[in-house]
């Protein structure tokens, strides 16, 4: 069964991959590529002004397209369905699998085939299934099923679609190899995967250059993390010589107080081993430092960004953390780290959502501050109430990516949320579905979001961590703003007046392909929340997750001893939020206006992202392209290019072009040349011995 589900995606990917390679060939014979008008490649140029966020004015790029050009490739609705339906299979046995190793306890591992045998280093192919595991199953399954199906409406003017559908099935079974992933190589594997795949989708509109920038930079600072990640995985394997969990937690509690020599630094193993995996999750999972790719990965079309910014490729690392917590558990310095890391990024993404415009964007801060909650919760050993936010965030953060699609979708593709306003009437169902994703995700009471956030919160109170008082502020404060900027995305689009009088007038509902994916992610927005809290914080967590994860043995038991009004804490800045969001959008709207102008410096502060982009550009990227200049000019030009091919080189060219003109076929030339010759030797013998 657990083959079937990894390798439906795959087969899915490869007869979508074949539908597009021969369709386009069928469409297009000759090779010749069309060109396209617009920066999405569908022809229609019409795009209606908006503001970016600098405030410059600037054409907001569709985010889908008018009328594709060119007819779409021959199968095309054949790959849309195919693709679909493997990846509904796969999430039914998902679900199966969870409820079969989750409460029957049926923990497996199925070895396919042998991989890497050299030296010491022995991997196989193997599928490891757990509780773990089985979570993260149908939280990838059944998300990216719904986002197939919601992308055959999305997508439907797209030419292109058998590339995408492609794309988004192989980006799925590389998630799905990494979470059933019995090694660290294997791991790795998957891990590479999702990257390569996600800078696929990010610039799947390759004709446009920021969606091009943008995978790029997603590519680029993922490689940064994944450096440090592969540094870990060496020093495991140079500590236990195996990559096998199974064997690497066996020996884990040997390697307290070992050292490694790590650039004369005398380091504790455990600890700098942690730091270095951690170092890969914060790439992956867009934590504070590595966090810039992730806001500009939404140039990709609306259903990549649910799909690797919501439920997938972004909580591979809060995954990964979760499987080594064996590792974790013993190197409390580096779960401080963690911790430190993760409340850093929940209250730093929030203050930038705080400002943005672009309605995606806003979404994606949410996706990364939400991100922080879940390391907050590894960072405290409670390994499972951190699981417990990826699964319910899953969910309710689908529902807004794919929902501001749907609006995206009404708006003539307009995503700034000031030329919005009033849609309320015009796309009802969207509006609602979306009202109950931003009560998810503000921690309403009874939704998903309202137990595994506060749950978070809770075990950031009860940890002994050192980092656990900043932690908790961090994250109270941080569900404050969370709730002021989620409510300010609903006041700005669906109520008030209509700023954009013409795309107002044409908005209408999405298609029945796409609200359908929105509702059942609507129904998991309560029924992921309290059914399965005894899962993974209450009296069952034991008994469910058994030896998948390594708990702090006291951690859920401090959380009940938590006072009450501290525990209430969260809910008021909820409530407190949402009272000041609409006192700046409904009651007074001028308040946000005359706030900006009288604060110039902050409101720019946070419009330009703390301004992480302009310096890592001064410290990294300026110098890298100084010396990239200088080699090329001054290395490469000057001297390889001035000494080699344009000096000797030429200069012996030179030569050999003049010496060849004297070899003129005329007998009294080489008459006069022997004579000079002998002249010039009798003058030399004379003066030579003369001297002497």
């Amino acid at each position: 069964m657990v083959q079937a589900i990894v390798f439906l995606p795959l087969l899915g990917a490869i007869l979508a991959g074949l539908i597009s390679l021969f369709g386009a060939h069928a469409r297009n014979p000759s090779g010749y590529t069309v060109e396209h008008h617009d920066d999405h490649g569908h022809g229609d140029a019409h795009a209606s002004a908006a503001h970016d966020d600098h405030g410059h004015d600037d054409h907001a790029h569709d985010d889908h397209g008018h009328g594709p050009v060119e007819p779409a490739a021959a199968g095309s609705r054949g790959a849309e369905l195919i693709t679909t339906a493997f990846l509904f299979v796969a999430a039914a046995l998902s679900w199966m699998t969870l409820v079969d190793v989750g409460f029957n306890g049926h923990d497996a591992r199925y070895q396919l085939l042998p991989w890497i045998f050299s030296g010491e280093l022995e991997v196989w192919w193997t599928l490891r299934v757990d509780t773990l595991t089985a979570v993260m199953l149908v939280v990838v399954t059944t998300v990216s099923s719904l986002v197939h199906l919601y992308s055959i409406g999305y997508m439907d003017e797209d030419p292109y679609r058998p590339r995408f559908f492609g794309y988004l099935s192989l980006f799925t079974f590389a998630m799905l190899m990494l979470v059933t992933a019995d090694n660290l190589v294997q791991l790795f594997f998957g891990w590479e995967g999702v990257g390569l795949a996600s800078y696929l989708l990010i610039g799947f509109w390759y004709q446009k250059p920021s969606a091009n920038a943008a995978a790029i930079k997603a590519f680029v600072v993922n490689r940064v993390g994944d450096f440090g990640f592969a540094l870990g995985i060496f020093a495991i394997f140079y500590l236990t010589s195996s990559t096998d969990f199974e064997t690497i937690f066996h020996a884990a509690p040997g390697l307290s107080g070992k050292t490694i020599d790590f650039l004369g630094w005398h380091a504790d193993a455990l600890t700098l081993t942690c730091l270095l995996l951690f170092m890969g999750a914060m790439g992956k999972s867009a934590q504070f430092l590595l966090h810039t790719w992730l806001p500009d990965a939404m140039e990709g079309p609306t259903p990549v960004s649910a799909l690797i910014h919501a439920a997938t490729m972004v909580t591979a690392g809060v995954f990964m953390v979760a499987r080594l917590s064996p590792l974790f558990e013993l190197a409390p310095n580096a779960q401080a780290v963690v911790m430190f890391f993760g409340a850093t990024t929940a209250f730093f993404a929030a203050t930038i959502g705080l400002v943005q415009n672009d309605i995606k964007r806003i979404v994606a801060y949410s996706t990364c501050s939400q991100l922080g909650y879940m390391f907050v919760a590894m960072g405290a050993g409670a390994y499972s109430v951190g699981m417990y936010h990826l699964f319910t965030h899953a969910f309710f953060k689908a529902l807004l990516f794919l929902g501001s699609g749907s609006v995206i979708y009404a708006m003539h593709h307009e995503q700034d949320i000031r030329m919005m306003g009033g849609l309320w009437r015009k796309i009802p169902m969207t509006y609602g579905l979306m009202f109950i994703g931003t009560l998810a995700l503000t921690g309403f009471p009874l939704t998903a979001g309202f137990f595994s956030k506060d749950a978070i919160i809770e075990s950031a109170y009860a940890s002994h961590n050192p980092l656990a008082t900043y932690a908790y502020i961090l994250t109270v404060v941080a569900a404050g703003l969370t709730s002021f900027y989620s409510w300010r995305l609903m006041f700005k689009t669906f109520h008030g007046e209509p700023h954009d009088a013409e795309h107002y007038e044409a908005a209408h509902e999405s298609p029945w392909w796409m609200r359908s994916a929105i509702i059942v992610l609507a129904v998991g927005c309560f029924f992921a929340g309290y059914p399965f809290y005894g899962l993974f914080v209450g009296s069952g967590v034991e008994e469910f997750f058994r030896e998948s994860v390594k708990m702090n043995p006291h951690i859920l038991e401090d959380m009940e001893q938590m006072p009450w009004l501290l525990g209430q804490l969260p809910s008021v800045m909820m409530v407190l939020g949402f009272v000041v969001s609409y006192i700046f959008y409904i009651r007074r709207p001028y308040i946000p206006v005359r706030l900006a102008q009288e604060q110039p410096m902050l409101y720019k502060f946070l419009l330009n992202k703390w301004y992480f982009d302009e310096l890592y550009d001064f410290i990294f990227v300026r110098p890298a392209k100084w010396i990239g200049y200088q080699l090329w000019k001054k290395g490469d030009g000057f001297i390889i290019d001035g000494f080699g091919p344009d000096g000797i080189s030429a200069r012996v060219l030179d030569v050999t072009r003049n010496v060849v003109k004297i070899q003129t076929g005329y007998l009294y030339h080489y008459a006069f040349a022997m004579l000079i010759g002998a002249a010039g030797l009798i003058t030399w013998f004379m003066f030579g011995f003369g001297g002497q």
